[in-house]
């Protein structure tokens, strides 16, 4: 399973995130006033930032949309942004559209039921490892750390050194 994940992964160039349970911890937190605040880890954004200086495209397509979620996604110049969707597989063909690659150039990661129809549909499934035993049971990559903890960065890491491209992008980031 890990050769055959690897090999699929010398081929992404793109990388879609579901944000509730993978770029977040997939808790809902609400203030006195019920406004939504999110929990987001900063080495994932920075994971993110280092993948979009190799050249890996990164795109998101979230069920909810939520201010905090958009003002994130803005932070971090993720140019491909889909809120309020839960059927995902459109989205994913859109973005690979407009970016001129085939969906079995981008990768998925996901960890809910929500997921499954799209993690199918890409190139590469990837999973976080807190994710639903069905979202596990397809996944062709799963992260050791748990979504909104680092999850978003290992699969990053993992892309880009598949595709050769990890060496460089930190050279970029550390001289």
């Amino acid at each position: 399973m890990a050769d055959r994940a690897f090999k699929l992964a010398q081929n992404i160039k793109l990388l879609v995130l579901d944000v509730d349970g993978v770029l977040t911890d997939g808790g809902l937190y609400y203030t006195n006033e019920g406004m939504v605040m999110k929990r987001f880890n900063v080495q994932d954004g920075l994971g993110i930032k280092l993948a979009q200086t190799a050249g890996l495209e990164i795109g998101v397509i979230t069920g909810l949309d939520q201010p905090p979620v958009e003002k994130r996604i803005s932070e971090l110049g993720i140019k491909h942004y889909y809120a309020g969707n839960h059927r995902k597989v459109p989205y994913l063909i859109e973005m690979c559209d407009k970016i001129g690659i085939k969906p079995s150039e981008a990768a998925f990661i996901g960890d809910d039921w929500i997921d499954l129809g799209v993690m199918k549909y890409a190139g590469l499934a990837m999973s976080v490892s807190n994710a639903m035993p069905e979202v596990l049971e397809i996944a062709d990559w799963v992260s050791t750390k748990r979504g909104g903890h680092g999850a978003v960065r290992e699969a990053i890491s993992y892309i880009l050194k598949a595709r050769g491209l990890f060496e460089d992008a930190m050279k970029r980031w550390v001289d």
